[in-house]
């Protein structure tokens, strides 16, 4: 007579649900925040278009758009307040997404943000005393502000290299920034350059030039909020396709525990 033992089931410890969701959550609800401060200093940091519109007195083709807030200028609590503005919005949104895009490269370029705005506050903090296209005795060059804007540009810069690098480090989670970046990097860098003739004494045609580099840098931060959005996505649609936490996987049937006979 046969007699069948089976052998007991190996027992596994009991997995506690995990309540599902709360981190993720936490994290996207940063990323939107996010998304929005930089969509939202995109549109502040060229609020200069409103001159089309206002009389200013100032000739385009031929001013720098920080002598709209130049000390002794009519609009100066205006413009100077829209620069406040994108400058506090460009570091909420960079401290909200310092750690949401992959690699020490998109951190520094976050923190390199950070930097950017705090320069932007002490440019309008230390702006030019009057307006150099209108007043022939005016100086070009106003020593404090004209540190406070190479700041700026300096931290933009260093920015979008490191966003450049993070992007070809991780392409599959950054592929917006691994397409555009290169190119707003090298027109702004060429537009940027093409604005300092009154700063070595040739002054002239230099306001177009800004004002496309200050179009370039909205574009710019549109695409950091948008690349943090399609990020967030394609995060969610790899959590959803993943096993739900507190669920252990099925056992294959070859693993199971087999009857011994005796």
């Amino acid at each position: 007579m046969y007699l069948t033992r089976s052998t007991p089931a190996r027992r596994t410890p009991s997995v506690r649900p995990v309540e599902p969701g709360r981190p993720g959550r936490r994290a996207d609800g940063r990323r939107g925040a996010a998304a929005v401060a930089l969509a939202g200093a995109a549109l502040l940091y060229n609020g200069w278009l409103l001159e089309l519109s206002l009389p200013t007195g100032l000739d385009a083709r031929h001013s720098y758009v920080s002598e709209l807030f130049a000390a002794d200028q009519p609009f100066r609590a205006l413009f100077g307040g829209m620069e406040i503005a994108c400058a506090v919005l460009v570091m909420a949104g960079a401290l909200l997404a310092r750690d949401l895009l992959p690699g020490a490269a998109a951190r520094g370029g976050w923190w390199a943000l950070c930097g950017f705005g705090a320069s932007s506050l002490a440019d309008v903090m230390l702006p030019m005393g009057c307006a150099p296209s209108l007043e022939p005795a005016c100086r070009a060059v106003h020593p404090w502000h004209t540190v406070t804007s190479g700041l700026v540009h300096f931290f933009l810069f260093v920015s979008m290299v490191l966003f450049c690098v993070a992007a070809a480090s991780a392409p599959s989670r950054t592929p917006l920034i691994r397409r555009w970046a290169p190119l707003l990097l090298a027109g702004a860098l060429v537009s940027a350059v093409s604005t300092v003739g009154p700063l070595i004494g040739s002054p002239g045609w230099h306001g177009l030039p800004q004002r496309a580099h200050l179009l370039l840098v909205g574009l710019w931060f549109a695409l950091l909020a948008r690349a943090l959005r399609v990020s967030g996505g394609g995060r969610a649609q790899g959590a959803a396709t993943g096993p739900l936490p507190g669920i252990a996987p099925p056992q294959h049937p070859e693993n199971r525990p087999a009857g011994r006979t005796s």
